[in-house]
């Protein structure tokens, strides 16, 4: 005899709400795990870009740096030096520009800003999926499971009858579209927070990088790493 509490009985005796439900939660489910999948390949591959940062200032010229960067165009530390040097460039060699009322330390800092902001929109894309999933999948789920006790309890009026076995098979089916609710939540919410982590670790590197190379630009050597505000050209061959 089929089992009247399994999966397959649900989806058979639930109405065209129910598998509306189930079916909104599957694409839900779906969606947050190609976002988290799809994320966290990314900063995979961001965090070997950074590892590239450090080796770019033992290089004996910026030529050189951006060979230890890599021929990557989406690295976005290699973009990051190249906006700096077209920036730089850009500065020396216009005249009678709107920017030749700011020096060359605030030219590029905004061009560098503009960089970081970029690749900063790029990494918190697709985070909105995953935080809309694990704050309404839930209340998705609880609809359901309301409607399912709605319809229980309507038959169980129409029939007049109250026992066990009449009730524990449809206010189980109904329950389970709670847990099914939780099951697409909890994953999209510990993928969206270990995402923003990783994010913000990116983000710190890109920041570090990025004042460096303001240094760099502005003065012809790194600031010191170790914070006394010196500076430290690249190290020669």
């Amino acid at each position: 005899m089929e089992s009247q509490l399994g999966l397959v009985n649900f989806w058979n005796q639930g109405d065209w709400v129910t598998r509306g439900v189930v079916l909104l939660l599957l694409v839900m489910s779906l969606s947050s795990w190609m976002v988290i999948v799809v994320k966290a390949l990314d900063l995979m591959k961001f965090n070997q870009f950074a590892r590239g940062a450090e080796p770019f200032w033992h290089s004996t010229d910026f030529a050189e740096g951006l060979t230890r960067l890599g021929p990557d165009r989406s690295n976005p530390f290699r973009m990051l030096a190249e906006e700096g040097r077209e920036a730089t460039a850009h500065h020396r060699n216009t005249k009678a520009q709107l920017h030749d009322t700011l020096d060359i330390s605030d030219w590029v800092t905004r061009s560098l800003r503009n960089s970081i902001d970029e690749t900063t929109a790029k990494l918190q894309s697709g985070l909105a999926i995953l935080a809309s999933v694990g704050s309404t999948a839930p209340f998705v789920g609880l609809f359901g499971t309301v409607w399912g006790i709605y319809h229980a309890l309507m038959g169980i009026g129409a029939s007049g009858q109250a026992t066990i076995d009449k009730v524990a098979g449809p206010i189980g089916e109904a329950l389970i579209m709670t847990a099914l609710g939780l099951a697409v939540a909890i994953p999209a919410v510990l993928g969206y927070n270990a995402l923003v982590r990783g994010n913000k670790s990116i983000t710190s590197g890109l920041n570090r990088f990025g004042h460096d190379l303001h240094a760099y630009f502005v003065t012809g050597a790194r600031v010191s790493a170790e914070g006394t505000g010196n500076v430290v050209p690249m190290k020669k061959a």
